[in-house]
């Protein structure tokens, strides 16, 4: 059976991107610009989810990455960051311990 996930881990998953090879001012686009298209470039690609973590684990706070936009990834880093707490709470308060 093939298995997509071990090209990304042999090449990196940036060289199975639907970007690679698209100009990056897409990717980039000026504030109150459109990004339906970058998106649009994104929502096949078979590494979304990576690119998505790598921006999420890397801070990036420009363009587009995994489909969403800044505003967007800056959502789930806050749903993270509160989701971590909650956890960090419950184990403080003994539970789940």
């Amino acid at each position: 059976m093939y298995d997509s996930s071990d090209d990304a881990d042999a090449k990196g998953w940036q060289d199975l991107a639907n970007c690679l090879g698209v100009d990056p001012d897409l990717f980039f686009p000026e504030r109150g610009a459109s990004t339906r298209e970058a998106k649009e470039v994104c929502r096949g690609c078979v590494v979304r989810g990576e690119c998505l973590e790598y921006a999420l684990a890397n801070g990036e706070k420009f363009g587009i990455w995994g489909g969403l936009s800044e505003r967007e990834r800056r959502r789930i880093r806050r749903q993270r960051a509160l989701a971590r707490r909650s956890i960090d709470a419950g184990t403080a308060d003994g539970v789940g311990a």
